[in-house]
């Protein structure tokens, strides 16, 4: 499912179809995320910042999987 189809006036698709749902849920979780004033203080947990980055990154996709999930309901 895409988030951003692109139709012509016959409503066939052309060109890319947008982007994927999934990738918009997570860029929007990421968002919010990075919209908080701390959320690199939490650094100093990390190994390195390569791994907090790779931690987050996977967390925004299971929040962007469970809201495909909830959009089957």
């Amino acid at each position: 499912m895409k988030a951003f189809p692109t139709t012509i006036e016959n409503h066939t698709s052309y060109g890319e179809d947008g982007m994927d749902l999934r990738d918009y849920f997570a860029a929007k979780a990421l968002q919010g995320i990075l919209s908080t004033k701390d959320w690199f203080s939490t650094n100093g947990r990390w190994a390195s910042e390569e791994i907090m980055f790779e931690c987050y990154a996977k967390e925004v996709y299971r929040f962007a999987d469970a809201m495909m999930k909830a959009r089957e309901k």
